[in-house]
């Protein structure tokens, strides 16, 4: 539920941008659409200090603090009074409430077994990808009925429920803190000193610290496969945002929609990430599991199968063709959704594929692996929409998206190619970091 509602705060004011401005007595485009992308520049940052800090203390601790924060800055924006006010809330709730998606990945590596991850995953994302197409849908009939700050009142009260029943239920599940703290009652009980976990380390607390907040950069600059397939996520997920952000703006303008029929355009992406979902869950884990059943080595690359990587290397490209030119000739409604479909169909496969595969490459650093993902995704996110209303307004919808789509294409064979040579290149001394 936590990464259902995270991901639904980042669209869920779309839909009242308009509103928004009006209250705040500006017409800045900027605003307009740096007001929701704020949100995920806020994911972006947070798994720089969050995913770390859940390896040095556990997930818990961090599960906990950071929806109390989250739900804290929720009620920040639902009370600001002006521009300044509701762009610094936005930030620190997206940076808070990226926790459960940074750590929510490692800790499904703690407790599933590899050849299950893909499943996993799957499900584990649905709220990830369906929350900021859902987000605008609820959102644009929240503020007609109730108005705009009510968008924050409900999804305030949402969490609230939510890290109540997280502080009754959730327990550690990080294998290190899990025996470290075993060791610790071990050496309290008996007076013995030399308890020690298997999985302790032999440097400073204040070293461990260091070396903990410093491993997703590390991962992201000095990595060559984490960099590659996180810029490429990061471009999708840059580019979704920005078709998020335009929504609104594209269906009130072409086809005349009203605020909360401009929400419903988004359902047409959920359904495409759907049946996303479905598909990855049925084909990632089955290779794994006929290697494993067949004797033989499962390594991370098996991931990445063309059964996955090449429908969603292709049809988020496809999508948004179909999307750009019927816009642009005002071809019926449905035909743009179908585009917009296709789009989020392709989406969903490329995203879990890779986070899977990384998941599994860098299996006892999940949520720092996660964490350096996030932080480019989020920044594409963050700042790719702000060029999007600026970039039809030069193109116009049909070349517009054709240049989103190209850019798509020349990083489609990234996944092919980590898929047949990942090993190799994993394997290389001159990818061999020390973490």
């Amino acid at each position: 539920m936590s990464n259902f509602t995270r991901p639904l705060v980042s669209s869920m004011l779309s839909p009242a941008v308009q509103l928004v401005m009006q209250d705040f007595n500006t017409s800045s485009t900027t605003f307009a659409t740096f007001v929701v992308s704020i949100f995920v520049l806020g994911f972006a940052c947070g798994p720089l200090l969050l995913a770390p800090l859940s390896e040095l203390y556990g997930r818990v601790l961090i599960y906990n603090i950071t929806n109390v924060l989250f739900l804290c800055f929720t009620i920040g924006c639902a009370l600001s009074q002006d521009q300044s006010m509701l762009l610094g809330f936005r930030f620190l709730s997206g940076f808070a409430g990226v926790a459960t998606i940074t750590i929510g990945s490692g800790t499904i590596a703690d407790v599933m077994p590899r050849e299950k991850r893909g499943k996993a995953v799957s499900i584990w994302s649905v709220g990830t990808i369906l929350g900021p197409m859902v987000g605008p849908i609820i959102g644009g009939y929240v503020t007609e009925v109730l108005g705009w700050r009510w968008v924050f009142w409900v999804i305030s009260i949402v969490v609230g429920v939510v890290s109540i029943f997280a502080f009754a239920v959730l327990r550690e599940t990080y294998p290190v803190v899990l025996l470290e703290r075993k060791a610790a009652r071990l050496r309290k009980e008996t007076g013995n000193p030399n308890y020690r976990s298997k999985l302790a380390s032999n440097i400073t607390p204040r070293e461990l610290f260091k070396r903990s907040i410093m491993r997703p950069t590390k991962l992201l600059l000095c990595c060559p496969i984490v960099t590659v397939m996180c810029t490429y996520v990061a471009v999708l997920y840059g580019i979704l945002y920005l078709l998020f952000a335009t929504y609104s703006f594209v269906f009130k303008e072409v086809y005349g929609y009203s605020t909360f029929a401009a929400g419903l355009v988004f359902l047409a992406g959920g359904i495409g990430t759907l049946a996303g979902l479905l598909y990855i869950a049925k084909f990632s884990d089955r290779n794994l599991k006929r290697r494993a059943a067949a004797g033989k080595t499962v390594a991370p690359e098996d991931r990445l199968p063309l059964i996955i990587t090449l429908p969603g290397a292709l049809t988020f490209p496809m999508g948004l063709f179909l999307y750009g030119w019927t816009v642009e000739y005002q071809v019926h409604w449905i035909v743009p959704q179908i585009g917009t479909a296709i789009t989020g169909f392709g989406s969903i496969l490329i995203f879990v594929g890779i986070q899977t595969y990384l998941i599994d490459a860098f299996e006892g650093y999940a949520a720092s692996v996660v964490g350096a993902n996030a932080v480019l995704r989020g920044t594409a996110g963050a700042l790719l929409p702000l060029s999007g209303l600026q970039l039809y307004e030069a193109l116009g919808w049909g070349w517009g998206n054709s240049l989103l789509g190209f850019l798509t294409l020349a990083f489609a064979p990234v996944p092919l190619i980590i898929g047949c040579y990942g090993a190799r290149f994993r394997n290389s001394p001159h990818n061999q970091i020390q973490l």
